[in-house]
């Protein structure tokens, strides 16, 4: 059996709202196919980084975004309510970010899978790097440090026909002080952390994303398109 194809986008940084447009550009292309009976529509993978940004899901609460306009205003942030599952997080420089619109059809249709797949991506990512990752359950997630438990990288997706868009936040580089300003994806009593301040080295971004890029290739078994 062929492994699916997966058109590949590193899109370096990009406004979050045009990323998100993009995203539905694919998403729907990928689920008219379907609906017009193309068999195996090439599937999809964004990576990219957002200037400043707070995203809030269906399911999250807006009084977990802590900051009020003017504040936004003065950290230069934006804020956006979308149509993902999950709460509130924050993207940003030094925040790798990856989008799968992915036809799950030609992988496997299970979400619960899905998910896991992707927090496996990043556990392997990591553990290039020396740092163990683990999951909480019932929590969405990857995390490290099992004695105080920091969020390293967080998940939230959308999924229609099995077609699935939106994805990870992973922590790289990025400035952990703008997560002040939310309760991140709605869990008030634990950290979020960055492969730098684990680390205390700032890493280089490309190379780990490429390593996470392959991680994914590897676990779902794709070829680029």
């Amino acid at each position: 059996m062929d492994k699916p194809l997966v058109k590949y986008h590193p899109l370096g940084v990009v406004d979050y709202k045009e990323a998100w447009d993009f995203q539905e550009l694919l998403f729907q292309n990928i689920i008219t196919q379907k609906q017009q009976g193309i068999s195996n529509p090439i599937s999809q993978l964004i990576t990219c980084e957002h200037p400043h940004v707070y995203t809030l899901g269906k399911s999250g609460k807006k009084d977990h975004l802590l900051a009020n306009d003017q504040v936004l205003s003065e950290i230069d942030a934006k804020f956006y309510q979308i149509n993902r599952g999950g709460d509130i997080t924050y993207h940003g420089p030094g925040q790798l970010v990856v989008y799968p619109i992915f036809d799950l059809d030609q992988f496997f249709t299970d979400i619960h899978k899905y998910m896991r797949f992707l927090e496996e991506s990043v556990i392997l990512t990591i553990a290039e790097f020396g740092l163990k990752g683990f999951r909480i359950e019932g929590l969405t997630g990857v995390w490290i440090d099992p004695l105080n438990p920091k969020k390293i990288a967080a998940f939230g997706v959308k999924s229609s026909r099995w077609v699935t868009m939106h994805g990870i936040g992973f922590n790289i580089n990025t400035e952990l002080a703008y997560f002040n300003q939310i309760v991140p994806c709605g869990i008030s009593d634990k950290q979020v952390t960055s492969m730098n301040q684990a680390l205390n080295s700032v890493m280089d971004f490309e190379v780990v994303m490429n390593t996470l890029v392959a991680k994914l290739k590897e676990l779902f078994m794709f070829e680029f398109a």
